[in-house]
C-alpha cells in the first residue's frame, strides 16, 4: 500500500476530507527540482474532526466511490495541538 502525508483542504464534505499532497520533481534537461501538489479525496469513517492545515498520513485502498481511493492512517500534530511558545 502506499504511504502519503499531506495538509487538508476542505472539511466541507460528512466523512470526505481533500488533502494537498506535495512532491518535487526534477526537470529532465534543465535539473532544477520543483513543487509538484496534487488533491486527493480522503475517507473519513468516523467522521473525526480536522481543521485546515492539518497535517494527516493516509494510505490507499480499494475504490469506496468514484473519488475516494484513499483512508486516513493517523492524523498528525494539528494546529490547534502544536504546543505554543511559552510567554515571559
Amino acid at each position: 500500500m502506499r504511504h502519503k502525508k499531506g495538509q487538508v483542504v476542505s472539511t466541507k464534505q460528512q466523512k470526505t476530507l481533500v488533502v494537498k499532497v506535495d512532491s518535487y520533481k526534477t526537470h529532465p534537461k534543465y535539473k532544477k527540482r520543483f513543487k509538484v501538489s496534487k488533491k486527493f479525496h480522503v475517507d473519513n469513517p468516523e467522521n473525526k474532526p480536522f481543521e485546515l492545515g492539518d497535517t494527516i498520513e493516509i494510505f490507499e485502498t480499494r475504490p469506496l466511490s468514484k473519488l475516494k481511493r484513499w483512508t486516513i492512517v493517523k492524523p498528525e500534530q494539528s494546529q490547534a495541538e502544536q504546543p505554543s511558545q511559552p510567554q515571559q
